[in-house]
């Protein structure tokens, strides 16, 4: 087999590549879903939703 040959079996073979593909699309996930969880339990949201729930359930309609 020619070196040209190989290279290009080499370069255009795509086995594995859906997992590794896959792995990474979980990883990215699994980090996004991190940060969210984060920012979610920040006591500064928690203390916004707290006030915006509050302020619609104790204001009266005009």
């Amino acid at each position: 087999m020619s070196l040209y040959t190989r290279t290009k079996s080499l370069l255009t073979s795509d086995d594995g590549m859906s997992t590794v593909e896959y792995a990474m699309g979980s990883l990215a996930a699994a980090a996004l879903a991190a940060v969210l969880y984060a920012v979610i339990n920040a006591q500064a949201v928690v203390d916004a939703i707290e006030s915006i729930i509050t302020d619609a359930l104790s204001n009266t309609p005009v």
